[in-house]
């Protein structure tokens, strides 16, 4: 988040176990998004089959770019990387990058489209270069030379693109994870959880309840999932897709489609359960970080910048509720405490930002350190000192401190 009160979202860090640590929440909820995006410099030629290739982290790359420039998707590269959490890659991290021939070349009875010259778009909220290059029959690399696009192939609501040897657009195809119209209600099906993924998250998805997914998977009673597995989803209704209610870009920043169908998710579930007022919060915020002796001061501070102490507050980053932590970080923070978190449960939420808050002022040497780590987490701090937006960060949360004295 950036520097408004119901500003930019932040990046609490990750826990220190993982391969990249330090980054707890992601920035982008309806108040703001800042993760850094980046992708594959060389994008193979349309059309030539080739070899899985190897690629190099390097700073400010993220799984969801890459597989944009590389023409693959985020699954198949954690696939092909064993990646338990595709939103966690370092720098200097070798990644191999599997063929997207299998998947890009036409078939033989498909007419090519008609070559136009050439055609604009206007980007409105959603777009993607991957999303338009397939819609207009052209290829991302072509629209990213066509405007002189960098190698993270950033674009922005309004911006005018030039579409290179484009033909009429074809209306869009469904996600993966959108059932068509023309399917036919099954009365069971399966998910394979990814990150992000819970289960009242997929319950909503699918049509179904958390009690029927709970019972046919034999869960225990805190319905704890993990990534990779592989659910028996009853009752599923194959039907229209969810209401779009979180977007997938902010400030020119695009979120990989499977972190922003389960923010979407997560999105309808509060809605439609209910979450207590701003008042209530706030002083749940309070009481719970005396509690757990931090500042309370600190504490609703840092809620007021990320939410404004709005519990239903999902950003496209999947980023979730009144602090905004993400699904990892909600991972390290019930590690922090030593019990399961639900981060959709108001009461957990505000546990986890809080005992994310209170494992950084114990590990940083001051108490701006410690609010930097929160946003932009805690190694990269370290590694890289604070970011411009960190340090507006920051300077706010103490400003806010004030207030809440």
């Amino acid at each position: 988040m950036t520097q408004s009160a119901t500003g930019q979202q932040c990046a609490p860090t990750a826990a220190p176990t993982q391969a990249e640590p330090g980054r707890a929440l992601r920035r982008g909820t309806s108040a703001g998004a800042t993760l850094a995006l980046a992708a594959v410099a060389a994008v193979s030629s349309a059309g030539a089959a080739h070899a899985d290739e190897a690629y190099t982290v390097r700073q400010g790359d993220t799984v969801s770019h890459i597989a944009t420039r590389a023409g693959v998707t985020v699954q198949a590269i954690a696939r092909a990387n064993s990646l338990a959490d595709a939103s966690r890659i370092r720098v200097g991290q070798q990644l191999v990058i599997p063929s997207s021939a299998t998947t890009s070349a036409p078939t033989a009875a498909a007419p090519a489209p008609a070559v136009a010259a050439g055609a604009t778009h206007t980007v409105v909220a959603g777009d993607t270069v991957s999303a338009l290059a397939k819609r207009h029959g052209t290829t991302v690399a072509a629209i990213v030379s066509a405007n002189n696009l960098d190698s993270r192939a950033l674009i922005r609501i309004g911006q005018t693109l030039s579409i290179p040897n484009s033909a009429a657009p074809a209306a869009a195809s469904p996600t993966a994870s959108t059932p068509t119209s023309a399917s036919a209600p099954a009365s069971t099906g399966t998910h394979t959880v990814v990150a992000g993924d819970t289960v009242s998250a997929i319950a909503t998805r699918y049509g179904t309840t958390v009690a029927a997914i709970v019972s046919a998977n034999n869960l225990d009673a805190r319905a704890l999932i993990r990534i990779g597995q592989t659910l028996t989803v009853p009752g599923q209704a194959a039907s229209a897709p969810t209401t779009q209610l979180v977007g997938n870009t902010f400030a020119g920043r695009t979120y990989a489609d499977t972190v922003v169908a389960a923010a979407n998710a997560n999105k309808a579930t509060l809605l439609a359960t209910g979450v207590p007022s701003k008042a209530d919060m706030q002083a749940k915020v309070a009481a719970t970080a005396r509690e757990m002796g931090v500042d309370p001061a600190l504490a609703l501070a840092v809620a007021f910048q990320e939410s404004g102490f709005n519990h239903t507050a999902v950003s496209p980053a999947n980023a979730i509720g009144t602090m905004q932590v993400i699904p990892s970080s909600g991972e390290w923070a019930a590690q922090l405490v030593g019990r399961p978190i639900n981060l959709l449960d108001p009461n957990d939420n505000v546990v986890a930002g809080v005992a994310i808050l209170r494992s950084l002022v114990k590990n940083a040497n001051d108490l701006p350190t410690a609010i930097a780590g929160y946003y932009q987490g805690a190694s990269s701090v370290k590694r890289n000192g604070m970011f411009a937006d960190t340090r507006r960060y920051v300077a706010n949360i103490q400003t806010h401190m004030e207030r809440f004295r």
